[in-house]
């Protein structure tokens, strides 16, 4: 293997963990408890590494950062579909920017506005088989604030982080 690839494969590694320890922290330690569940600040952080650093890192810091907080919250049953809808989140955000509609400015928020939508779907169908459907249908207000924030901070958070000439220089690698 050479060198360059080799130090790219490194890079791509540690982008991936550091962004999926940011979904973990944002959605452990900053969470609001609600009846069935909890709001965090986690999902912020996959919309920013989808925004930063592409699709692929989006969807695996996303479904491994918060898979591993439900895990270790206790919320063993929430985490194959938290991994799998946040992994979706982040892949329907990232094929919208950077497939469907590259280089347009809002790009990003279109298809995190769309991932998140599909979000909330798919929690509010896990919910129902566990729940039932008042509880499910009960929930969607609650869920949608939580991914209207997680957009807006997120998107807040890209606006200043894509400042950096060492952001840029990072983009510059990876998408």
């Amino acid at each position: 293997m050479r060198q360059e690839q080799t130090t790219s494969n490194t890079m791509d590694v540690a982008i991936i963990g550091l962004m999926a320890a940011l979904v973990f922290t944002g959605t452990y330690f900053f969470k609001i408890p609600s009846a069935f569940g909890y709001t965090h600040l986690g999902d912020c952080m996959i919309i920013l590494t989808v925004c930063l650093f592409g699709t692929r890192r989006g969807v695996l810091a996303g479904a491994i950062g918060a898979g591993l907080s439900d895990f270790i919250g206790g919320y063993a049953v929430w985490v194959v579909p938290t991994m799998v809808l946040k992994g979706l989140w982040a892949l329907i955000a990232g094929l919208i920017t950077y497939k469907l509609l590259p280089g347009r400015k809002y790009s990003w928020l279109l298809g995190a506005i769309i991932g998140g939508i599909v979000h909330v779907a798919g929690y509010t169908l896990v919910k129902i088989p566990l729940y039932g459907p008042v509880v499910a249908f009960g929930e969607v207000f609650t869920l949608t604030c939580q991914t209207t924030a997680g957009i807006v901070l997120g998107g807040v958070a890209y606006t200043v982080l894509s400042q950096s000439p060492a952001i840029r220089s990072l983009q510059a690698k990876f998408i």
